[in-house]
C-alpha cells in the first residue's frame, strides 16, 4: 500500500508540473554569450577521446568535426551546440548515445569599441554583457563636451542601431540604461556648444547638455548674466547656416521682461553682449568669431 501511495503522489506531482504555468517551474539558467565566428571551441565526447577537438568557428558559422564534417553552431549556446553535434553523431549512426561537451575557450568577439567623447576611447574587453553605464565607466567616463545622446551599434552584419539618451540626473541614468554585448560599438558624439561673449559675468563656451537644447536667456544666465555696463537693449546672435554666417539683433531686455519670446539656439551659435553702443559697432563678426575659437568651455556636471 505504501508503494502504491508513493506512486500516486509521484504521478500527481508530474501532472502538476506538466500543467503548471511556465513561471511556476524553475527555468534552466541561460547563457549570456552565444557562439560566433572566430570563437575557439573545445569539443569532447565522453569515452571517445579520438573525437576530441579544438576548432575555431568559421565565418560561415560552421565548425569542422571528425566523422560528421561541418556543423552549424553560430548563434547557439554551448549547450545547444553540444546537442546539435550529438544529433549529427546519432543521425550518421556513428554513436548511439553520444554525450557531447562544448566549451568556448576563446571569444573572438569579446571586445567593445567605445569611440568619441570619452576619456579613454578604444577597445574594452568583456567576458559577459555589461550595462552601458558600466562600459562608459570602464572607458573613463564622458568628457565635458560629450553629448548625452549615445549611439549603440549591435554586433553582426545585420546588427541594430540603438539610440540611448542618458540624462544628467544620476538617478534617471539607471532607468535609461541598456545592456552592451561583446562585439558592440558605442559612439559618444560631441555635444553642441553655445558661445556667450562680451559684457557677461563669465564669457566662454557652454555645452548644450540639457537634452541638447538651450535658449538665449538660458545661455546668458549660465554666463552669470549681462554686466551692469552692458547694452542690454540689443545683443547680437551670429548663426552658422550651412557654412554661411548670419547676424541677428535680439532685444534682450524685451525678452527678459516677457515682451518678446525667448529664442532657441543651435550648436555653434555665438551670442555677443555689447559693452556699449560705440564698442558694439567697432566689434565686427570676424573678431567675435575669433574670440569664440579661443573661449573656455564650461559644462554643467
Amino acid at each position: 500500500m505504501a508503494g502504491l501511495a508513493l506512486k500516486i503522489v509521484c504521478c500527481c506531482v508530474a501532472a502538476w508540473l506538466a500543467l503548471a504555468p511556465a513561471g511556476a517551474q524553475q527555468s534552466a539558467p541561460t547563457e549570456s554569450l552565444l557562439i560566433g565566428p572566430g570563437d575557439l571551441l573545445h569539443v569532447s565526447v565522453l569515452s571517445e577521446s579520438e573525437l576530441e577537438r579544438r576548432a575555431r568557428v568559421r565565418d560561415s558559422g560552421d565548425v569542422a568535426l571528425p566523422l560528421i564534417g561541418n556543423v552549424s553552431v553560430k548563434g547557439l549556446t554551448p549547450a545547444d551546440a553540444a546537442a546539435a553535434i550529438a544529433e549529427q553523431y546519432r543521425k550518421g549512426n556513428f554513436l548511439k548515445h553520444p554525450e557531447v561537451s562544448v566549451l568556448i575557450e576563446e571569444y573572438a568577439t569579446q571586445s567593445v569599441a567605445v569611440l568619441g567623447q570619452i576619456a579613454r576611447p578604444g577597445a574594452i574587453q568583456l567576458a559577459t554583457p555589461r550595462s552601458l553605464i558600466d562600459v562608459l565607466s570602464m572607458a573613463g567616463g564622458l568628457t565635458e563636451t560629450a553629448d548625452r545622446h549615445i549611439t549603440l551599434h549591435r554586433a553582426g552584419k545585420d546588427g541594430d542601431t540603438v539610440q540611448v539618451y542618458l540624462p544628467n540626473n544620476a538617478a534617471q541614468d539607471l532607468h535609461a540604461d541598456v545592456m552592451v554585448y561583446p562585439g558592440d560599438t558605442v559612439i559618444v558624439p560631441k555635444a553642441g556648444i553655445i558661445y556667450v561673449l562680451g559684457d557677461v559675468g563669465r564669457p566662454g563656451g557652454y555645452v548644450m547638455q540639457n537634452d541638447s537644447k538651450m535658449t538665449v536667456l538660458e545661455a546668458i544666465a549660465m554666463a552669470a548674466g549681462a554686466g551692469k555696463t552692458a547694452s542690454d537693449r540689443k545683443i547680437r546672435l551670429i548663426h552658422n547656416a550651412d557654412g554661411q554666417y548670419v547676424e541677428l539683433d535680439l532685444p534682450l531686455r524685451a525678452m527678459e521682461n516677457g515682451k518678446q519670446p525667448d529664442v532657441a539656439l543651435h550648436p555653434s551659435d555665438v551670442l555677443y553682449v555689447p559693452f556699449s553702443f560705440a564698442k558694439n559697432v567697432a566689434m565686427g563678426s570676424t573678431s567675435i568669431l575669433a574670440a569664440a575659437s579661443t573661449a573656455l568651455i564650461y559644462a554643467d556636471r
